[in-house]
């Protein structure tokens, strides 16, 4: 006969079964389940329970990302500080996928990187994070020459941002006779692709020239003019307006070279009279008065940056 009894005995009849607690009744002073109490041997001793095993540790998926820098910054941090939108606004462009840093979607919100070395785009789009970078459009008037400082004491670009603390540059030059629009920023990868032709980013300009305008001048200049330094293609050819003596044109190219609309309108008969710059890549001049400047804003930031592949 086996000498272990149970903690709780219950009674029987003579003959009869041993009886069961009722479904659903309180286990206070009654037959506790088996499992939920330690059993006593006959040594009253109580046996040693099953260690508690506690729930697996949840990790944070964001630290398995590709791009992940723990010592980094909160990436909606960034992009709020950016301009990007609001703290919340930013948090739901990176669980909707817009986002991407180094060329890796990112859909976590724990997610911290590096601004001074990682990249951030946005619904494609690149979001300058360095608050140190400056973007400028300028408005160059006539008769000012594109360099930040001039020994002949001409008045020169540099005179209009000499009151900024940042050390800016002109991406590429306009003449002294050409008005119209430059960039001006310390960003100098930037400023290099904007300049470089091999990155196609387009400048565009508006002539006046003497008229009339034959109708395959377009033509003619889109398949190429040998200047004396080389072949010169322009991408585009407009006539804008036109009146007795005179026409409006407009040029587009991505040539960089000095005076190279000047010359090329020269060569083909027509030579200029005044010069304007509209537009560089997808910035406009606009309305900005002559002298004045601005600001580029994120989403111009963000095209340029498209348009020299950056």
């Amino acid at each position: 006969m086996s000498d272990r009894t149970p903690a709780h005995p219950a009674h029987r009849g003579a003959d009869g079964p041993r009886k069961r607690p009722a479904s659903g009744a309180s286990q206070r002073g009654g037959a506790p389940e088996r499992g939920n109490v330690p059993q006593r041997g006959s040594s009253g001793t109580t046996k040693p329970s099953q260690p508690t095993r506690l729930p697996p540790q949840r990790e944070n998926p964001a630290t398995k990302v590709d791009v992940h820098d723990p010592d980094g910054v909160r990436l909606q941090k960034l992009l709020a500080a950016a301009g990007v939108g609001s703290r919340r606004t930013c948090e739901n462009l990176i669980t909707a996928g817009r986002v991407v840093v180094d060329g890796h979607l990112v859909t976590e919100l724990g997610v911290r990187i590096d601004p001074n070395t990682q990249t951030v785009h946005v619904d494609g789009s690149r979001v300058q994070l360095d608050e140190s970078r400056v973007y400028l459009a300028f408005n160059k008037p006539l008769g000012v020459v594109s360099t930040m400082s001039d020994d002949l004491g001409r008045t020169c670009v540099g005179d209009f941002v000499s009151n900024r603390k940042e050390r800016l540059f002109h991406v590429g030059r306009l003449d002294a006779d050409t008005e119209g629009l430059l960039l001006l920023t310390n960003d100098g990868e930037l400023a290099h692709r904007l300049q470089h032709p091999s990155y196609g980013v387009l400048k565009t300009y508006l002539a006046q020239i003497p008229g009339p305008v034959p109708r395959d001048l377009g033509k003619r200049l889109r398949e190429g003019i040998e200047l004396e330094d080389g072949p010169v293609r322009i991408d585009s050819f407009k006539l804008v307006d036109s009146a007795p003596g005179k026409a409006l044109v407009e040029v587009q190219l991505h040539e960089g070279r000095k005076h190279i609309v000047r010359r090329l309108l020269e060569a083909v008969g027509h030579p200029v009279i005044t010069l304007v710059r509209t537009d560089v890549g997808p910035i406009r001049l606009g309305d900005l008065r002559s002298g004045r400047m601005r600001s580029l804003n994120r989403p111009e930031i963000g095209q340029l940056y498209s348009a020299a592949g950056l």
